[in-house]
C-alpha cells in the first residue's frame, strides 16, 4: 500500500500569468507558498477475486472494468497517461474541501502521479511531477486551468516561480530567514467563505481574450517582484498594502472573479483592520486569504464570525510518499489466471444455487 500527501498552496502575486495562452509569448511569474493542509492519496493493487478491476473513492465510489469507464477526469486521465495495466484501489481524503481556490485539482494529480509512480518502485522527481500534471490536466483533460498549481504543490515552500515562453518553468525557492517566515505566517489568515466553484469556468471568462489584458498582466507580474523584495527588506506591513492593489487589479480580469458577497466580505475584514488580501485561486469563492497585523487579528476573527478561520503554516516538502509498505507477496500472472478461473467458478456456482 503506498499513501501520498500532497499540499495544498496560497497564491501570492502573479495569477494569470501561469496560463500558457500568455506565458508562452510574454513568459509569466508567480509568487506562491504551499501550508500543512494536504490531499492524501492512498493506493494499492486490487487482488483478482473482484468483478471489478479499478475501485475508486472520493465524494463518490465508482467500480469499473476500463479506465474509459470512470467518470473522475483526473484518476481517468493519469492512469490512461501512465497505461497501467493492473486492476487498482483508490482511496481520496482531502484536509480543505474541492473546488475551494486552494489547488485541489492539481494536488490531486499530482499525489496519484506520485503514488502510481512509487507503487511501480520509481522515484518521480518534482519537475517531472509538476510537467505530467500540467500535460494531463490542461492536454488531456482540457480544463483550463493556469501552471502554477502543479508546480507549488510538487515543489512545496514559498518560491517564486518563472514560466518561460519555451513552455518550460523554473523554481526559485524564496531566502527568507525563520523570523521573517514566523512574521508573514503571523500576518495571514484564511476563511472559508462556503461558496464552491469550478476554477476553469472562471479562468474561462478571461483567459480566452488574455492577451488584450496586457497591461494589467504586465502589472501583476511587476508585483511579483515588489512582492519579493518587500519580504527580503521592508516592512511586512507593505506585503499586505501590495496584496490589496493585487487583488483590485485582479478584479478587473473579469466579473467572475469577484461577486457581491465576496465584496461584502473584504470590505468588512478592512474595516476591522486587514490591510489587503484576495480570494485564493481564480476567484468567485472559495477561500478568502487576509493579511491582518496580529493586533487586529481577534477583531477581524469576530467581524467575520459566519466564516470558518482555517489557522495554517507554511510547509516545505511538497508532494511527498508518507507511507509504504510493500505487499509480502505479489500476485504473478499465473496467480492471475488461477484467481479468474476461481472467480468464474465462483459466479457459475452462484447462478446455480440462485
Amino acid at each position: 500500500m503506498i499513501i501520498s500527501r500532497t499540499p495544498f498552496r496560497i497564491s501570492f502575486f502573479g495569477g494569470g500569468t501561469d496560463y500558457p495562452p500568455w506565458y508562452l509569448k510574454n513568459s509569466g511569474s508567480v509568487l506562491s507558498a504551499t501550508i500543512d493542509k494536504y490531499c492524501y492519496i492512498t493506493l494499492r493493487y486490487l487482488p483478482p477475486f473482484f468483478e471489478h478491476r479499478i475501485r475508486i473513492v472520493y465524494s463518490k465510489i465508482e467500480l469499473c472494468q476500463k479506465y474509459d469507464e470512470i467518470q473522475h477526469p483526473a484518476v481517468r486521465e493519469t492512469l490512461r497517461f501512465l497505461n497501467l495495466d493492473r486492476g487498482l484501489e483508490i482511496h481520496y481524503d482531502g484536509d480543505l474541501p474541492a473546488r475551494s481556490g486552494m489547488g485541489s485539482s492539481s494536488s490531486f494529480t499530482v499525489g496519484l502521479l506520485n503514488a502510481l509512480y512509487a507503487k511501480q518502485g520509481i522515484m518521480a522527481s518534482k519537475k517531472q511531477l509538476a510537467l505530467e500534471s500540467i500535460h494531463i490536466e490542461q492536454n488531456m483533460i482540457k480544463e483550463t486551468v493556469g501552471s502554477q498549481d502543479q508546480v507549488a504543490t510538487a515543489f512545496g515552500g514559498i518560491n517564486h516561480i518563472v514560466f518561460h515562453k519555451s513552455g518550460t518553468f523554473k523554481v526559485h525557492p524564496m531566502i527568507l530567514s525563520r523570523e521573517r517566515v514566523r512574521e508573514l505566517n503571523a500576518h495571514l489568515m484564511l476563511f472559508y467563505t462556503g461558496i464552491k466553484r469550478t476554477a476553469s469556468n472562471v479562468a474561462d471568462s478571461y483567459v480566452n481574450d488574455i492577451q488584450k489584458k496586457e497591461k494589467l498582466l504586465n502589472k501583476m507580474s511587476e508585483m511579483v517582484e515588489k512582492g519579493i523584495r518587500i519580504l527580503q527588506n521592508d516592512n511586512i506591513c507593505e506585503f499586505g498594502q501590495l496584496l490589496h492593489e493585487a487583488w483590485m487589479a485582479k478584479r478587473s480580469l473579469s466579473s467572475k472573479v469577484s461577486n457581491n458577497i465576496v465584496d461584502g466580505l473584504y470590505q468588512r475584514a478592512l474595516n476591522f483592520g486587514a490591510l489587503g488580501g484576495k480570494i485564493t485561486g481564480a476567484g468567485g469563492g472559495g477561500f478568502l486569504l487576509l493579511f491582518v497585523p496580529p493586533s487586529k487579528r481577534h477583531h477581524v476573527r469576530e467581524a467575520l464570525s459566519e466564516l470558518l478561520h482555517v489557522p495554517f503554516r507554511f510547509e516545505f516538502q511538497g508532494s511527498h510518499i508518507n507511507f509504504y509498505d510493500p505487499p509480502a507477496q505479489d500476485y504473478s500472472d499465473v496467480e492471475k489466471d488461477q484467481a479468474g478461473r476461481f472467480l468464474c467458478a465462483s459466479r457459475e456456482l452462484n447462478t446455480i444455487v440462485s
